[in-house]
Protein backbone atom coordinates (compact mmCIF):
# COMPACT_ATOMS: atom_id res chain seq x y z
CA UNK A 1 0.00 0.00 0.00
CA UNK A 2 0.89 3.78 -0.92
CA UNK A 3 0.99 6.14 1.80
CA UNK A 4 2.39 9.67 2.05
CA UNK A 5 4.15 10.41 5.74
CA UNK A 6 2.26 12.72 7.61
CA UNK A 7 5.42 12.90 10.70
CA UNK A 8 8.93 11.34 10.56
CA UNK A 9 9.12 7.67 10.86
CA UNK A 10 11.84 5.58 12.18
CA UNK A 11 12.91 3.06 9.59
CA UNK A 12 10.42 3.99 7.20
CA UNK A 13 11.02 7.97 5.72
CA UNK A 14 10.65 11.34 6.13
CA UNK A 15 7.60 14.05 6.76
CA UNK A 16 6.15 14.22 2.98
CA UNK A 17 7.99 11.13 1.62
CA UNK A 18 5.58 8.54 -0.56
CA UNK A 19 6.40 5.25 0.74
CA UNK A 20 5.27 1.77 -0.22
CA UNK A 21 4.75 -0.17 3.21
CA UNK A 22 2.54 -4.13 3.61
CA UNK A 23 -0.96 -3.60 4.02
CA UNK A 24 -1.01 -4.71 7.53
CA UNK A 25 1.20 -1.99 8.52
CA UNK A 26 -0.61 0.70 7.21
CA UNK A 27 -3.53 -0.10 8.39
CA UNK A 28 -2.66 -1.42 12.05
CA UNK A 29 0.16 1.02 12.98
CA UNK A 30 0.53 4.36 10.70
CA UNK A 31 -2.96 4.99 9.64
CA UNK A 32 -4.33 5.06 13.37
CA UNK A 33 -1.57 6.98 14.86
CA UNK A 34 -1.78 9.71 12.42
CA UNK A 35 1.69 8.88 10.85
CA UNK A 36 0.79 8.23 7.85
CA UNK A 37 -2.39 8.93 5.15
CA UNK A 38 -3.12 7.04 2.50
CA UNK A 39 -1.59 8.21 -1.01
CA UNK A 40 -4.45 9.66 -3.45
CA UNK A 41 -4.68 11.51 -5.87
CA UNK A 42 -4.98 14.47 -3.36
CA UNK A 43 -1.90 13.56 -0.71
CA UNK A 44 0.11 13.19 -4.55
CA UNK A 45 -0.75 17.07 -5.46
CA UNK A 46 -0.21 18.39 -2.00
CA UNK A 47 3.50 16.39 -2.22
CA UNK A 48 4.03 18.17 -5.65
CA UNK A 49 2.85 21.64 -4.55
CA UNK A 50 5.15 21.45 -1.31
CA UNK A 51 8.21 20.44 -3.34
CA UNK A 52 7.14 23.24 -5.89
CA UNK A 53 7.05 25.60 -3.34
CA UNK A 54 10.36 24.59 -1.75
CA UNK A 55 12.30 24.73 -4.94
CA UNK A 56 10.58 28.34 -5.69
CA UNK A 57 11.92 29.08 -2.18
CA UNK A 58 15.30 27.88 -2.66
CA UNK A 59 15.35 29.51 -5.85
CA UNK A 60 14.43 32.62 -4.70
CA UNK A 61 16.78 32.70 -1.47
CA UNK A 62 19.66 31.89 -4.29
CA UNK A 63 19.12 34.99 -6.09
CA UNK A 64 19.08 37.25 -3.10
CA UNK A 65 21.91 35.87 -1.90
CA UNK A 66 23.70 36.22 -5.34
CA UNK A 67 22.11 39.95 -4.95
CA UNK A 68 23.97 40.50 -1.36
CA UNK A 69 26.90 39.19 -3.26
CA UNK A 70 26.96 41.88 -5.92
CA UNK A 71 26.28 44.59 -3.40
CA UNK A 72 29.11 43.44 -1.29
CA UNK A 73 31.79 43.80 -4.39
CA UNK A 74 30.93 47.28 -3.93
CA UNK A 75 31.52 47.85 -0.43
CA UNK A 76 34.36 49.21 1.25
CA UNK A 77 33.97 49.21 5.56
CA UNK A 78 36.33 51.34 6.80
CA UNK A 79 37.15 51.11 10.80
CA UNK A 80 39.35 53.70 12.75
CA UNK A 81 41.74 52.27 15.16
CA UNK A 82 44.56 53.29 17.81
CA UNK A 83 47.98 52.46 17.06
CA UNK A 84 49.94 50.07 19.32
CA UNK A 85 53.17 50.20 20.90
CA UNK A 86 54.63 48.33 17.94
CA UNK A 87 53.22 50.05 15.37
CA UNK A 88 49.78 47.39 14.90
CA UNK A 89 46.74 48.00 15.88
CA UNK A 90 45.47 48.10 19.16
CA UNK A 91 43.27 45.55 19.68
CA UNK A 92 41.62 43.55 16.29
CA UNK A 93 38.80 44.07 13.79
CA UNK A 94 36.78 40.36 14.24
CA UNK A 95 33.85 39.49 12.20
CA UNK A 96 31.31 40.35 14.71
CA UNK A 97 32.80 44.26 14.00
CA UNK A 98 32.69 43.62 10.08
CA UNK A 99 29.13 42.23 10.75
CA UNK A 100 27.81 44.81 12.83
CA UNK A 101 29.51 47.46 10.29
CA UNK A 102 27.95 46.17 7.33
CA UNK A 103 24.27 46.06 9.46
CA UNK A 104 24.73 49.75 10.69
CA UNK A 105 25.92 51.04 7.94
CA UNK A 106 24.22 49.70 4.80
CA UNK A 107 21.27 47.38 5.96
CA UNK A 108 22.88 44.38 5.31
CA UNK A 109 22.38 41.30 7.30
CA UNK A 110 25.53 38.60 7.67
CA UNK A 111 25.66 36.82 10.29
CA UNK A 112 29.35 36.69 11.51
CA UNK A 113 30.27 32.99 11.51
CA UNK A 114 28.91 33.20 8.03
CA UNK A 115 32.00 35.44 7.37
CA UNK A 116 35.36 33.47 6.66
CA UNK A 117 38.14 35.10 8.86
CA UNK A 118 40.93 32.95 9.95
CA UNK A 119 41.77 35.16 12.48
CA UNK A 120 40.86 38.68 13.73
CA UNK A 121 42.82 41.51 11.20
CA UNK A 122 45.32 43.00 13.18
CA UNK A 123 47.00 45.17 10.59
CA UNK A 124 46.54 48.15 9.11
CA UNK A 125 45.49 48.74 5.41
CA UNK A 126 43.04 46.83 3.08
CA UNK A 127 42.00 42.99 3.64
CA UNK A 128 39.63 41.32 1.13
CA UNK A 129 37.20 39.32 3.22
CA UNK A 130 34.80 36.18 2.17
CA UNK A 131 31.43 36.23 3.29
CA UNK A 132 29.12 32.92 2.68
CA UNK A 133 26.15 33.92 1.97
CA UNK A 134 24.72 30.43 0.65
CA UNK A 135 26.06 26.93 -0.04
CA UNK A 136 26.60 28.47 -3.83
CA UNK A 137 27.14 31.98 -3.19
CA UNK A 138 30.26 33.85 -1.78
CA UNK A 139 30.58 37.38 -1.48
CA UNK A 140 33.95 39.50 -0.62
CA UNK A 141 34.31 43.13 0.95
CA UNK A 142 37.08 44.72 1.37
CA UNK A 143 37.86 46.09 5.04
CA UNK A 144 40.28 49.33 5.24
CA UNK A 145 41.48 49.48 8.56
CA UNK A 146 42.97 53.22 9.12
CA UNK A 147 44.82 54.26 12.04
CA UNK A 148 43.09 56.81 14.15
CA UNK A 149 44.68 60.22 14.61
Amino acid sequence: MKVVLTQDVKTQGKKGQLIDVSDGYARNFLLPRGLAVIADNKALNEIKGREEAEKHRQAVELQNAKDIAAKLESITLKFRNQVGADGCIYGSVTSKEIADALKGQFGIVVDKRKILLDRPIKNFGKTTVSVKLHSEVTGKVVVDVEEDK
